[in-house]
């Protein structure tokens, strides 16, 4: 990893902190958002960084491989560092708006907070659904934070958004879903495209009624996925 790479997002963050208000200020906090912003788009680079190196990666050393577990390692370094800094700003401001830090950076909010831990995803998930109602979020990264901690909690996701890999078959299937009929129903409540649109780059066809005869058989894979933990 580039150390100075590493680093930049906490010495930026670092100068941010470091800009004492006045005792005027303290009643009225102006609030840096373009610092913010740097932040955060540093933060989002690092985060997309190694995970743009996943599949090149599996398909050299496999997906079980010790090259691959190394570089898991790297990248669950990488979140730990990030969510250190993405949870200052969120405990401090709340969760700003494109408006006040622009979109990337407003995005890199919920990718910190989508690949964090459960519990912390759990004590963030009612900030973001407030920021969507005020409009200072998205509905459709909501619905994927929505998905994943539904399922980390042995639940059925209700969009879809999040697919899986049988480890026997090497199957990518979507993983266990509520109501798989009305689910594109759903999906366009959110802004989301189709099922079908959605799960085609993992070159996963839809068929419901197949889907739906494989469910419980995938709810058990599940469960046991979880256990197993």
């Amino acid at each position: 990893m580039n150390i100075k790479t590493q680093l930049l997002p906490l010495i930026l963050f670092s100068l941010l902190l470091g800009c004492k208000p006045t005792v005027k200020e303290q009643t009225n906090p102006i609030v840096d958002f373009s610092s913010i912003s740097s932040v955060l788009d540093s933060i989002n680079t690092e985060d997309q960084k190694y995970r743009a190196e996943i599949d090149s990666i599996a398909k050299e050393y496999g997906m079980q491989s010790q090259e691959m577990m190394s570089h898991w390692n790297k990248i669950n370094q990488v979140d730990s560092s990030n969510l250190v800094l993405v949870e200052e700003i969120l405990e401090q401001h709340g969760w700003l708006s494109t408006e006040q830090i622009g979109k990337k950076a407003n995005r890199t909010l919920f990718l910190v907070i989508q690949h964090a831990d459960q519990k912390t995803q759990e004590k963030y998930l009612p900030m973001m659904r407030q920021a969507v109602k005020v409009g200072n979020a998205s509905s459709k990264s909501l619905a994927l934070l929505e998905d994943r901690v539904l399922l980390r909690k042995g639940e059925l996701q209700l969009y879809g958004s999040q697919i899986g890999r049988d480890q026997e078959t090497g199957e990518m299937y979507v993983l266990p879903l509520f109501d798989p009929e009305k689910v594109n129903e759903r999906r366009a409540e959110v802004g989301l495209g189709t099922i079908e649109d959605y799960i085609s780059r993992w070159k996963i066809e839809w068929d419901v009624e197949e889907y739906k005869k494989k469910l419980p058989a995938w709810i058990e894979y599940q469960k046991k996925q979880q256990t197993s933990k």
